[in-house]
């Protein structure tokens, strides 16, 4: 992906490289996968995970020259995966559903393992985009209610607020019994 982006960059300008093109490599080498697994997150899905990561790191490499603090990246690249989402969860043609000829995959059966995961996967997903948003954020990336609601753009207690009713969607999506299943699963290890 970073050839591609790098490549093609360097194909329009007649063959030339601009002198960004290391620097934004090494980063990508480095940050990819992260945005990737934020963006999975958020979305629930690789395929669309990869097409967020790749619309955001494009949108990085073009402002790559402008930026005059290369050591907030991470936080800068993550807010760009973040409104990348957001910004094609308000697209109307995203919302449809498309039906296949396959069945969906089912989930594991090994305990306290995929299954579980697949089960949190599935309540994270109906979590609205915005309170997914500050879920990721917060306990995935492990960012303060601060750095959340700067990333975001909004107040701290937006983000508190944003959390708890996150948290509440998902416990109720997830049942009254599912933190004695995971309690269970981990003494059983």
């Amino acid at each position: 992906m970073a050839t591609d982006l790098v490549g093609n960059e360097r194909d329009r300008g007649a063959g030339r490289s601009s002198p960004w093109d290391g620097e934004f490599a090494r980063y990508f080498e480095l940050r990819a996968h992260s945005l990737r697994s934020t963006a999975f997150l958020l979305c629930g899905d690789w395929h669309h995970a990869e097409d967020i990561t790749q619309a955001a790191l494009l949108k990085l490499y073009l402002a790559w020259p402008r930026l005059a603090r290369h050591d907030a990246l991470d936080a800068y690249a993550r807010k760009i995966v973040l409104r990348t989402f957001l910004a094609e969860r308000r697209r109307p043609w995203r919302r449809k559903e498309y039906l296949t000829d396959l069945p969906p995959e089912a989930a594991g059966a090994e305990p306290g393992g995929t299954e579980q995961r697949m089960l949190v996967l599935h309540a994270l997903s109906a979590v609205p985009p915005k309170q997914r948003a500050v879920l990721v954020l917060r306990y995935w990336n492990d960012l303060s209610v601060e750095e959340t609601a700067e990333a975001l753009g909004c107040s701290t207690g937006n983000v508190k607020s944003q959390s708890a009713r996150g948290l509440v969607t998902l416990r109720q999506r997830l049942g009254p019994h599912f933190s004695e299943i995971l309690s269970n699963a981990a003494e059983g290890r």
